[in-house]
């Protein structure tokens, strides 16, 4: 049995009533049933407990529940034992999940992590980095062709600002590290001098103009910047497909302005053109000084895009405060007479106490700094750990780094604590990887088992995790529909904590008898599974101890 067959009851129950209802059935787990819904809320007829109570009286009973009932407004179900050994036996082959996995022939694309060249890697680029990655593997879990694209700045009049610096200062190419990079961008602003902006666009339009030397320290920058990046990805264990950057479509921006023009959505505007909207302001498709902006290098991106890989979703993982662009964007490509399903996934900032990170300003936190001190404190609370601490403390270092940011609304910003965001204990990865180690080892020493019979009893601990696995397919549904990991956390984190209480309270390998043996050590394998294959898609490693 699975959701979909929960969920037809319902819709079957809510016809009978002559209700009407159009869209998916929520299911949630429950602390008063073994799964429950909240759908009364939805029909908008007359009060939700009234409607739940005569949804309730009509669902068809064939023994799959111990009994179905209203409380209040939600609908409760409660398995029977019956029920909840085959839960049990197809969770323990994977057999719950194959539904979900059926898009092949879906794809899409999403647009994520996206630093500025020139400067180190900024915590402030962690969470789009870890976000998008997290998106991306849950998609291609659930069968889509996924295509990640790292947008990378590398474009703009930031580089006539670099170009004007280490042209001015005489700076050698080969001395430049990405530590001096950000040294130079940061003191161009410390000058505050109005006159030397204008000497920076020069600079840049010189770079557009395709000026040799340029051009020569553009790429230099570029080189080192990317050397950077790779080493930091390597470290997060991300890896995303292609890293087309905003230079890339240079040359494809001029035919979308001249498309605009052409078509009459561009209009002229003391000497820039721009983009006109009913109900939001206009963006800048080209400077006065004949220019692109990165608008028009968005808009080229879109249509190299669907010619190179026609995808179903185009998804950006990008700063919430970016969200009126994101609109600006989505609407001028409609204009264009592209017609593809855009979603922004916005995230909140990772601020400091003091407010937003800024590069220009100096106070911005290198998240390579971020991940040593991580690692450093896996390695003290590990010191008494048997196995490789090196790599261990690594694992878990990361794993806490990202599970952090990953169970927090990612719409919510984030204030910047190394106690909490370096938490390892609690709701953290680490909580979640030793849950899964203890389960290899439960499963280590059991040996060979085989789930056959059904115990006389199932025990209310052991209900309760079995309900949890039941709705793992639909919380990987939600995750995916609403682009939130932080589901998918909250919910192994809570089967983490079911079971500890179970391991805690209840025998398993030396339990009474052997049906209840191989009941439990069946619970241990189905749940270290749920775990392994959430942690896989949130880009956590699993380790086999700890």
């Amino acid at each position: 049995m699975d959701a979909g067959f929960v969920k037809n009851l319902i819709i079957k129950s809510i016809k009978d009533n002559g209700y009407e209802f159009f869209g998916d059935i929520p299911l949630e787990f429950s602390e008063h049933a073994d799964v429950s819904s909240s759908v009364a809320f939805l029909i908008k007829k007359e009060n939700p407990a009234e409607i739940a109570k005569n949804i309730a009286k009509k669902i068809e009973d064939n023994g799959e529940f111990e009994k179905i009932q209203a409380q209040g407004p939600f609908l409760n179900f409660y398995f029977s034992d019956k029920t909840k050994f085959e839960i049990l036996t197809e969770a323990l082959a994977g057999m719950a999940l194959k539904p979900l996995q059926k898009n092949s022939g879906k794809t899409i694309l999403i647009d994520y992590s996206s630093p500025n060249i020139a400067k180190p890697f900024g915590v402030g680029h962690l969470r789009s980095t870890i976000i998008g990655q997290a998106i991306y593997n849950l998609y291609n879990f659930l069968g889509y062709k996924c295509i990640g694209d790292n947008h990378i700045g590398d474009w703009g009049t930031q580089f006539g600002k670099l170009i004007y610096q280490i042209k001015t200062k005489k700076i050698p190419l080969e001395s430049l590290t990405i530590k001096k990079l950000e040294e130079l961008y940061i003191d161009f602003h410390k000058q505050n001098n109005d006159s030397l902006e204008q000497l920076a666009r020069d600079e840049f339009k010189k770079l557009e103009q395709g000026d040799v030397e340029n051009i020569r320290i553009w790429a230099e920058c570029k080189r080192i910047s990317l050397e950077e990046f790779s080493r930091i990805y390597d470290l997060l264990g991300v890896k995303i497909d292609y890293d087309y950057g905003e230079s890339y479509y240079n040359e494809l921006a001029s035919h979308v302005i001249l498309e605009l023009k052409e078509k009459g959505i561009a209009q002229q505007s003391q000497g820039a053109w721009i983009v006109e909207f009913p109900d939001m302001p206009p963006c800048v498709l080209q400077k006065s000084d004949g220019a692109s902006t990165y608008f028009a290098r968005d808009l080229a991106a879109i249509k190299f895009r669907i010619e190179e890989f026609n995808p179903d979703i185009i998804a950006y993982e990008i700063g919430s405060e970016q969200s009126l662009y994101m609109k600006q964007l989505f609407a001028t490509a409609k204009m264009m007479g592209i017609e593809k399903d855009f979603k922004h996934i916005a995230h909140g900032l990772i601020k400091s106490k003091e407010g937003k990170f800024s590069t220009r300003e100096g106070n911005t936190i290198h998240l390579e700094d971020v991940i040593n001190e991580a690692i450093n404190r896996s390695r003290e609370l590990l010191k008494d750990s048997d196995v490789n601490i090196d790599e261990l403390s690594k694992q878990v270092g990361i794993g806490a780094i990202k599970y952090n940011d990953l169970s927090q609304d990612r719409e919510n910003d984030i204030i910047f604590d190394w106690d909490k965001i370096l938490n390892l204990r609690g709701n953290s990865g680490p909580y979640i990887q030793y849950a899964h180690a203890r389960i290899l080892s439960v499963l280590e020493k059991a040996g060979f088992f085989e789930l056959k019979d059904l115990p006389n009893k199932i025990e209310d601990n052991e209900s309760r995790i079995i309900s949890k696995m039941f709705c793992f397919p639909e919380i990987l549904k939600q995750s995916a529909d609403n682009f939130a990991p932080h589901t998918l956390c909250n919910y192994i984190f809570s089967l983490a904590q079911d079971f500890s209480n179970f391991y805690n309270q209840n025998p398993i390998i030396d339990a009474s008898d052997e049906t209840i043996k191989n009941f439990r050590l069946a619970i241990c394998k189905a749940t270290g599974d749920i775990i392994k294959i959430s942690l896989d898609i949130l880009g956590i490693e699993a380790p086999g101890r700890m």
